[in-house]
C-alpha cells in the first residue's frame, strides 16, 4: 500500500533518536502504521541490536510503498548506505551530512506533497556546526528549505502553550531583536496557525512582558511601553486581541494560564522553563508558519543515556499524536 505516510527523521544517530523511535515502536506499533522513518537503515539496525531489540526494520518501496499489515517499522534510506554503524554516545561528524540530508528530504517530501508532516528527533547541533551547518537549529534550517522568512516556534503540552519572539539567541542580544514589525508578524502567524491547524477559532492569547513587573510603568525599562504595546494595540485594528505585555511571573500560574490558549514570550528560557516544570516528557515543539506540519520532540540528545535503553520516549509519542491531531484539524 502507499498510502501518504508521517515522515520521521531520527536527528543525532549517536543520541537517544534511534532508541525512542526503537522503544515508542515496540511499545505502541499501531502509531507508526502511517509513519516512514528517514534515516540510514544502518542506524537503527545497530541500536537495536545494541539495545537487545528484536524489531522487524525494512525498507520501503519507491512511493511509500509498504504493507502496513505488517508489525514493521518502515524506513525509507536516501543516503542508500546500510553500512553505518554509529556508536550510541559518540557522534562522529562523517554522518552529519547525512543526518543533514535525511531532515532536507523529509522536508521536500512533505512541501511536494508526498507526505503529511515531519516528526523530528533531536540533533546535535555542535558536531553539525563543526561540519559546516549553517543554522541555529531544526527551525531556522526547516524555514530555509521552505523558502519562507519568518516562523514561530512552539512548544505545546496538554496545560500550556507557549510561542517565542525570540529563539536561540544570548540575552543580551534580546531587547535589540525586539521591534514592532517582527512582534507583530511573530504573533500573526501564531494566531493563523492556531487558527488552521489547531482548530482554535478565535485563540486567546497573552504576551508577556519583557522586564521584571512588565517595566513597572517604564522604572525597570521601556520596552514594554515603547514597543510591546504599540505592536499588540496595532494588531488589535486586525481582529487580533492579545493581553498584555503581562508580567510573568505571574502568567503562568495555574489561575492566569487557564484564560489562554497560548502565552507570547520574549525569550527562549522566558517560555521553556514554566512548560518544562510543567510538562517535561510531554511537551512537543511545533514550528508555525511553514508550508506543512512539523513537530518534534521537547528534549536533546541525551549521549549519555543513549543505547542505555534507561529513558522515556513520551515526548516522541506526544509529538506523532500531536502532527496528526493538527492534520486532522485542517480536515
Amino acid at each position: 500500500m502507499n498510502m501518504k505516510p508521517y515522515v520521521l527523521t531520527v536527528g543525532e544517530p549517536a543520541g537517544i533518536g534511534p532508541d525512542c523511535v526503537l522503544l515508542a515502536f515496540q511499545a505502541q506499533p499501531e502509531m507508526f502504521h502511517d509513519i516512514v522513518v528517514i534515516a540510514k537503515q544502518g542506524w537503527l539496525n545497530h541500536r537495536a541490536k545494541e539495545m537487545g531489540l528484536t524489531i522487524s526494520i525494512s525498507d520501503c518501496l519507491p512511493h511509500f510503498e509498504r504493507d502496513i499489515s505488517l508489525n514493521t517499522l518502515w524506513v525509507f534510506d536516501p543516503t542508500e548506505d546500510e553500512t553505518s554503524e554509529v556508536v550510541a554516545g559518540k557522534p562522529s561528524i562523517e554522518e552529519a551530512e547525512a543526518v543533514v540530508s535525511c531532515i532536507r528530504i523529509a522536508a521536500e517530501m512533505c512541501i511536494s506533497g508526498q507526505a503529511l508532516g515531519l516528526i523530528t528527533a533531536p540533533i546535535e547541533k555542535a558536531i553539525l556546526k563543526d561540519a559546516g551547518f549553517d543554522f541555529p537549529g531544526h527551525t531556522e534550517f526547516l524555514a530555509h528549505i521552505a523558502g519562507v522568512e519568518r516562523v514561530v516556534m512552539m512548544l505545546a503540552s496538554k496545560v500550556l502553550r507557549i510561542a517565542l519572539l525570540t529563539t536561540h539567541v544570548a540575552i543580551k542580544d534580546v531587547p535589540d531583536l525586539l521591534n514592532q514589525v517582527d512582534i507583530e508578524n511573530n504573533i500573526r502567524i501564531t494566531y493563523q496557525a492556531m487558527q488552521q491547524q489547531m482548530g482554535i477559532k478565535k485563540p486567546r492569547l497573552a504576551l508577556c512582558g519583557l522586564n521584571p513587573h512588565a517595566g513597572e510603568q517604564g522604572h525597570f525599562g521601556n520596552e514594554e511601553i515603547e514597543v510591546l504595546s504599540p505592536a499588540l494595540a496595532s494588531l488589535k485594528t486586525e481582529g487580533i486581541v492579545v493581553d498584555g505585555p503581562l508580567p510573568a511571573d505571574t502568567l503562568f500560574s495555574a489561575d492566569m494560564r487557564q484564560h489562554y490558549d497560548a502565552i507570547i514570550c520574549c525569550y527562549h528560557d522566558q517560555g521553556l522553563i514554566p512548560i518544562k516544570a510543567l510538562s517535561f516528557g510531554d511537551t512537543v515543539n511545533v514550528t508555525l508558519g511553514l508550508p506543512f506540519i512539523r513537530t518534534s520532540v521537547d528534549h536533546g540528545t541525551a549521549l549519555s543515556r543513549a543505547g542505555t535503553g534507561n529513558i522515556s520516549y513520551t515526548s516522541l509519542i506526544a509529538a506523532i499524536d500531536m502532527a496528526k491531531s493538527h492534520h486532522r484539524s485542517e480536515q
